[in-house]
């Protein structure tokens, strides 16, 4: 037997070996965790509850969306990142649409009364399921307190998902579910449908009957939590996006041969009997109805002048509520239509490569300093910056196309 006195030098030695960061990274998020205790106690959370779900946890650096360290990139999310034709792929798309149409067979008769309640169509509500989770059969891989601590300590949105872990202990504290059922996406979504905790607080619904709000495991409920989530919608703003009955997401259209590529985006709203008159039609020598051309609608070109365009009303807001990326709700909303029986895009992906993240946000800094970009500087080119990059190139008096490219940046160098 080895004395004790050596067993403790052995312990010495092999605390001095490891990395001295290693130590305190931990001791500083143990500090971070225990100044988070006074607010989780405040709002209900026992300290039981708190010690449990904490006990062994560590943050996790590998999930996407933390705050980088100098000289490093951030792991982005699937939305931003990736191409649109590689993020909605057509072969998925089939794939799924299959599937979800036996899965509107088979829950036909809660299908038919959420969407009598709330107005939202059973398509939709398939779409969001078979993104999220692959109608149940996708296992969320995250420890949910896990990822919200790491998000909420390490992330770029540290305050957001700090409140949002916070309502995580919450829903442990009342015993909705086991703390070793919580599991999540890499950004604490939950459940059969991935709601973040403040959704669940908000709009979780016992629609089984049975006594408790189950996003987990009924579908029932997580149907129609999902369905309640976006007829309450807000916008990032706060303005009210609450789902339209009898509305579509949107429309996919066919571009005129000349146009302002600059007239995407939210701000440039207008009823579509504008945008036609502007030249728009819709894909497949469809026609609106009548009833449809005082809708207001916005352009949405995700590869600026290249690729599909579409017009998307307010319910396209609504489904970004779920997820504010602009892919997200197009690949919901095409999803739904092809579940409804719908044709693919008709204008093909332009297969264009997305540029990286920490040039997109050079990007967004140069142009915030011509005064032409007043949004987040994230190193995500959305419609905002899409319709900046076409604002600069149309001041340059080169032929503006909307899609960021390193030449682009590189003529906002120069301008500078």
């Amino acid at each position: 037997m080895l004395a004790r006195p050596f067993l403790a030098l052995l312990a010495l030695a092999a605390l001095l070996v490891m990395p001295p960061s290693a130590h305190a990274a931990d001791a500083k998020f143990r500090q971070w965790l225990e100044a988070l205790w006074p607010e989780a106690e405040a709002l209900g959370v026992s300290r039981a509850t708190f010690e449990a779900a904490f006990r062994g946890v560590e943050p996790n650096r590998s999930l996407p969306d933390l705050a980088p360290a100098k000289g490093t990139e951030s792991k982005g999310q699937a939305e931003f990142i990736k191409s649109p034709g590689a993020y909605i792929n057509e072969s998925q798309i089939q794939t799924l649409a299959q599937s979800g149409k036996a899965y509107a067979a088979k829950w036909k008769a809660d299908l038919d009364r959420i969407e009598r309640h709330y107005g939202v169509p059973r398509t939709i509500i398939l779409g969001i399921w078979g993104r999220e989770t692959v109608y149940g059969t996708h296992k969320l891989p995250h420890n949910a307190v896990r990822v919200l601590a790491t998000q909420a300590y390490l992330g770029r949105r540290k305050d957001y998902f700090r409140n949002e872990l916070l309502w995580a202990l919450k829903i442990l504290e009342e015993g909705h579910v086991r703390l070793a059922d919580m599991r999540s996406s890499w950004g604490g979504a939950m459940g059969l449908t991935q709601m973040l905790p403040t959704n669940f607080r908000d709009f979780a619904e016992d629609f089984d009957g049975d006594g408790h709000r189950n996003i987990w495991t009924s579908i029932p409920d997580s149907l129609a939590s999902t369905a309640r989530s976006l007829k309450g919608a807000k916008h990032i703003d706060g303005s009210d996006v609450s789902w339209i009955a009898g509305q579509p997401w949107g429309y996919e259209v066919r571009k005129p041969a000349r146009f302002d590529c600059t007239l995407e985006g939210i701000a440039n709203r207008r009823p579509i009997r504008d945008w036609v008159a502007l030249g728009f039609t819709r894909a497949y020598d469809r026609k609106f109805k009548e009833s449809q051309l005082d809708d207001e609608a916005f352009l949405l070109m995700p590869e600026g002048i290249y690729g599909p365009a579409f017009l998307a009303t307010r319910n396209f807001l609504a489904l970004k509520s779920y997820n504010y990326a602009d892919l997200y709700a197009l690949f919901v909303g095409h999803l739904a239509d092809r579940i409804a029986g719908g044709k693919p895009f008709e204008t093909p992906w332009a297969k264009l490569k997305p540029m990286r993240e920490k040039d997109v946000m050079e990007m967004q800094e140069r142009l915030t300093a011509l005064g032409l970009y007043a949004d987040k500087i994230d190193g995500k080119a959305g419609m905002i910056t899409r319709v900046a990059l076409g604002q600069f190139e149309q001041r340059a008096g080169v032929e503006s196309d909307c899609y960021p490219t390193s030449d682009d940046l590189q003529a906002l160098r120069q301008a500078q």
